[in-house]
């Protein structure tokens, strides 16, 4: 399954250094929508690249783009494309069986309440799960993946490349953002 990763990009890390497209920012962890960093790091992913690109600019809807809103510390923002291992053992939260399974009903899976979010992916890590699927909250067709640390060593980065304006991904996030391409 390839899944894909918008972030800052360092050019000269390594994959799984600060800045490359595995890096777990667990230090900078908690307030993510399964954030555990006492328990586990984690990357969100996504089934789509614009998915991907709409979790990253969601805070500039109803802006213009300009050159700021592409860069994170400094640094540009990357997607990368990567693949997930089939052997990966994802729980599916977009599954009505699963979510009976766990006693949860799709608003406490879509809440942007962590008090609720977190504690459900901690449960989930606790089964051994590399980790969980579930809908955007911006799309409900998109599926996100969030990854436990354990899931790293079941990723492949196949491509990375900086985030420019004429993307066609970037430009169905900008759309679906309501943000004007400058």
């Amino acid at each position: 399954m390839t899944l894909y990763r918008c972030f800052a990009w360092n050019r000269r890390a390594e994959p799984g250094e600060a800045g490359g497209p595995l890096w777990l920012p667990r230090p900078f962890q908690g307030d993510g929508r399964h954030d555990n960093p006492e328990h586990y790091g984690c990357l969100y992913l996504a089934e789509r690249a614009e998915s991907a690109l709409v979790e990253q600019l969601a805070r500039f809807r109803g802006n213009v783009l300009v050159p700021g809103m592409l860069r994170r510390r400094g640094l540009p923002l990357a997607l990368a494309a990567i693949e997930l291992d089939a052997r990966a053992r994802l729980v599916d939260l977009d599954r009505p069986e699963i979510l009976a399974e766990r006693g949860l009903r799709p608003s406490l899976v879509a809440t942007r309440r962590r008090e609720v979010t977190q504690p459900q992916a901690l449960a989930i890590h606790e089964t051994g799960a590399d980790g969980i699927r579930w809908w955007s909250t911006f799309e409900s067709l998109w599926g996100n993946v969030t990854l436990f640390d354990r899931a790293v060593r079941r990723l492949r980065v196949v491509e990375v490349a900086a985030v420019t304006a004429a993307d066609t991904p970037l430009r169905e996030a900008l759309e679906l953002l309501g943000i004007a391409a400058a």
